[in-house]
C-alpha cells in the first residue's frame, strides 16, 4: 500500500504516523505555574510522545506540542515560558495506567498530581535544580528553556530544551572504568504506539557496528 500525503488531512497524516513511527519514547514533563517552583499545587505533569533529543553540544531534548481542545495553549507551553524550567522524565511500563492519566486536560490552576491517589506518585528534591522530580521514575532531566519555534498553519510548537541536570537512580546503573553503564531492561521504558496502545522493550541485544 502506497498512501500520497498529499491527498491526506492533517488528521489522518497524524495517524498514519503515530502509527508507524513506533515504538515513540514519552517525556514525561513537569513544570510549574508559580513563581515558587516547587508549590506541589502548582506543577502541572503531562505526557508527550513527540518527542526526542536533538543534540549533545548543546545537550538538547524537543517536545512538539498541539493546542488543548478548546484551542488554548497546553499548560506545559505556558509554564515553560513563565519559569523557563522543565523536569523531564522518562517512565516505566509500572506507570502506564498513570502516564495516561496525566493526558487529560485540566483548568490551568489545576494539578494533575492532585488527582492522583495519595502515595502513587509523589516529588522528591532534584538536587542542583529548581523544580523536583518524581520518585517514582528512574531517569529524569532538569532542563531549561532554550528555544521555542512555531510551524504549520495550525500552529505546532516546537520546545527546545537544554539538559542542566541529569537525575539517574542507582537501581539502573552500573560502573565500569569509569563509565556509566545504563540497564535498560531494568528501566523497562513506557513507549507510545498508535491509537491507545503502549508498549514496553523487549530484552536488550548487543549489535556491533562496523569499523
Amino acid at each position: 500500500m502506497n498512501i500520497d500525503f498529499s491527498d491526506c488531512s492533517a488528521s489522518q497524516r497524524y495517524h498514519l504516523m503515530t502509527q508507524t513511527i513506533i515504538p515513540r519514547p514519552i517525556a514525561w514533563a513537569l513544570t510549574s505555574s508559580s513563581n515558587a517552583n516547587a508549590d506541589p499545587n502548582s506543577l502541572n505533569l503531562a505526557p508527550f510522545s513527540y518527542f526526542t533529543a536533538v543534540s549533545s553540544d548543546p545537550a538538547l531534548l524537543m517536545l512538539s506540542l498541539g493546542k488543548k481542545p478548546n484551542g488554548e495553549s497546553k499548560d506545559t507551553l505556558t509554564n515553560v515560558l513563565k519559569n523557563k524550567k522543565m523536569v523531564i522524565h522518562i517512565a516505566g511500563e509500572n506507570l502506564a495506567d498513570i502516564v495516561t492519566q496525566t493526558a487529560a486536560s485540566l483548568a490551568h490552576d489545576e494539578s494533575e498530581l492532585a488527582t492522583i491517589p495519595e502515595g502513587v506518585l509523589n516529588t522528591v528534591p532534584f538536587e542542583g535544580f529548581a523544580l523536583p522530580r518524581i520518585a517514582q521514575c528512574d531517569i529524569a532531566y532538569g532542563c531549561e528553556l532554550y528555544e521555542i519555534k512555531e510551524i504549520g498553519e495550525v500552529a505546532q510548537t516546537l520546545i527546545f530544551v537544554e539538559i542542566k541536570q541529569l537525575y539517574v537512580s542507582a537501581k539502573v546503573t552500573t560502573v565500569n572504568d569509569g563509565r556509566i553503564k545504563i540497564a535498560a531492561d531494568s528501566v523497562n521504558p513506557l513507549a507510545r504506539l498508535g491509537a491507545s496502545e503502549y508498549s514496553g522493550i523487549t530484552a536488550p541485544f548487543k549489535k556491533t557496528r562496523p569499523a
